[in-house]
């Protein structure tokens, strides 16, 4: 499979140079052919996180019709973060592109199994089985 780093400065042109705290959402982008994967470590909840996230989803749309979100490493999410993920699932939707989630993370997936989002969502277990998904 092929894998490649993207950089993307024009996401993050002009935004204000702050000091994160440590357990911040981090946001890392890879190319696996034609799938972007935007790997998310930290936390996904209310305030700036959340909102980051579907900025640069929403940029990241604009450049590309399948993503797959890596949700393995965020170690905390609420009810913003879970919004911020429907906004993203139903943006991409209307506007034709596909999107899958990765979520390995046992405690994640059980707050997107009790919030019945894995009906809604596309999720999977594996990097391999979210790419195969967002090619059928």
């Amino acid at each position: 499979m092929n894998t490649e780093n993207v950089t993307v400065p024009d996401l993050f042109a002009g935004a204000p140079a702050l000091t994160a705290p440590s357990n911040a959402l981090k946001l890392e982008l890879r190319l696996y052919g034609d799938v972007v994967l935007l790997r998310c470590r930290g936390r996904l909840v209310y305030r700036q996180n959340a909102t980051e996230l579907t900025s640069i989803v929403s940029d990241l749309l604009s450049m590309t019709r399948r993503l797959l979100v890596d949700l393995t490493h965020v170690d905390r999410i609420d009810s913003a973060g879970l919004g911020e993920l429907v906004t993203l699932y139903m943006w991409s939707a209307g506007h034709g592109h596909s999107i899958a989630f990765l979520c390995a993370n046992q405690r994640v997936h059980n707050v997107l199994d009790l919030t019945n989002l894995t009906s809604l969502f596309d999720v999977h277990d594996n990097l391999d089985e979210g790419i195969r998904a967002l090619h059928s």
